[in-house]
């Protein structure tokens, strides 16, 4: 989890170490953002930190 991602460093630091683990399972990155919630990187979902907590299944 990342407060903000504010610039691309910290979007290439919270996605780029999960591109490179090679499994099946899901993988989040969550944080506060207001923007970008809901999107998609390299198959890593963004969701925003409630939208996170409602989810049921993970």
């Amino acid at each position: 989890m990342t407060c903000l991602i504010a610039d691309e460093k910290t979007r290439e630091r919270e996605f780029g170490n999960l591109v490179n683990i090679p499994d099946n399972y899901p993988k989040y990155v969550v944080s506060l953002d207001e923007f970008n919630q809901g999107s998609e990187v390299a198959g890593i979902a963004h969701l925003h930190l409630l939208d996170f907590l409602r989810l049921t299944n993970l």
